[in-house]
């Protein structure tokens, strides 16, 4: 398998979505991409505001681009953000570098990314890697 199948993105989502309703904390969403940075999946829990598609889709796209998850990004922005601003130019400004892309693993390979937003960024990353490891993948935070 190279990628994530729509009914498996699906299945991260609704456990992301979950955990995040188990732990009490403040409405999700939850976009699950490609290797190549294309969207198969997206939810927005209600009351989510309105640009949390752009920021999940962000964080997912910027693990994939750097094949690490959101968090190493946001350490690099820390102590290079010369670095951070090269990539978000040569990325149009998808990228989002703070916790919250976790990269999605099969057997060690990368078959695709999940971003979540809408509460504090370590509780997203937590929701991400609790639906990855739900739906039966291998979740790599970086």
């Amino acid at each position: 398998m190279s990628t994530i199948p729509l009914a498996e993105a699906n299945r991260i989502i609704e456990a992301t979505l979950a955990k995040g309703r188990e732990m009490g904390i403040k409405p999700l969403s939850a976009a699950v991409l490609d290797p190549g940075g294309h969207l198969i999946a997206f939810q927005r829990s209600d009351n989510s505001s309105f640009l949390r598609f752009e920021i999940a889709a962000g964080k997912a796209y910027g693990a994939l681009a750097v094949g690490a998850g959101s968090r190493w990004l946001n350490a690099q922005a820390e102590t290079r953000p010369h670095f951070l601003e090269g990539l978000s130019n040569v990325s149009g400004g998808k990228i989002v570098a703070v916790p919250g892309g976790v990269l999605v693993k099969r057997d060690g390979m990368i078959v695709g990314a999940v971003g979540v937003t809408g509460d504090t960024s370590d509780n997203d990353e937590a929701c991400a890697v609790a639906g990855i490891e739900a739906a039966g993948f291998e979740a790599d935070p970086g």
